[in-house]
This record gives structure tokens, sequence and C-alpha cells, in this order.
């Protein structure tokens, strides 16, 4: 086989197309928001249990948020992931919010408390509000910018 059969030339109209997805590509990667943050599990055991957390927000999905928690923390071994709106959370750092399987409510001044529902049972989170807001600004920075 010769060489240009295993390597066509690239004609101007593919490399545009190919650089066209890629910039689109890396602008939809660059817009998900992302912050890696420290929570503390509450349980009945008097010392609180810190676990990395991920909060997320893309664009595509203007009014819903997500939390994941780490792989080692589910039975399954996998990521469990959470998916609800974003005004649940804002709200829920001023005021008690929520009836369904995710509530939000501030606790004092400086943390939050995010309780999830499952057929599994419950799970209790408490968050530094600072963390959430500074999450909520990129992701509400990140509508902004796709208006």
């Amino acid at each position: 086989m010769s060489a240009t059969a295993e390597n066509p030339p690239t004609t101007a109209a593919a490399a545009g197309v190919a650089t066209a997805v890629a910039t689109t590509a890396a602008a939809v990667a660059a817009a998900v928001v992302e912050d890696r943050v420290t929570a503390r599990v509450i349980s009945d055991d008097p010392l609180f249990r810190k676990i990395p957390v991920a909060l997320r927000f893309a664009p595509a999905e203007p009014l819903a948020v997500r939390i994941v928690f780490p792989a080692g923390l589910s039975p399954e071994g996998t990521d469990n992931e959470w998916v609800f709106p974003r005004a649940l959370l804002e709200a829920g750092l001023q005021a008690p919010t929520g009836t369904g399987d995710v509530r939000v409510w501030p606790c004092g001044r400086v943390q939050a408390v995010v309780e999830f529902h499952s057929p599994e049972g419950v799970a209790v989170v408490q968050f530094d509000i600072s963390a959430l807001r500074r999450f909520l600004r990129r992701a509400n920075a990140a509508v902004t910018r796709q208006a």
C-alpha cells in the first residue's frame, strides 16, 4: 500500500471541520462548572466523617445541579450522583427547602445541610455555605455567558 493511501492528504475543508468540532467540544467542556469540596457526613458517630464531593453544573441543563459522591461510599462501588434543581440549592441556603428526595437548609451562619432520601435510606451531609455560594456564582455566570 502506498504512503498516500495510508495517509491521505488533508484538505482545507476537512481541516476546517475538524477544527470547528474540536473548538466546539472544548467550549462545551470549558463551560461545565465543577468544584471539588469537602463535606461532612452527619451520623450518630460523635466524629464527623469528611468526604470529597464534586459539585457540577452544565449549561446544557441550566436548571439542574449535580452532587457526586465518591465510589467508595456506595455498596456498588460506583459514583453516586444526585441531580436536582439549582433553585432548590439556592433557596436552601436561606431557609429550609424541599419536600422530596433532596432537602436543603442552612445550619447556622456558615454551614448548610443537604439531606438525600432514597429507598436505601437517608444521608445527611453538611457543606460550608461559602463553598456552595462560590459554586452557585460560577454556575450563574456560566448561564449568563450562554445567554
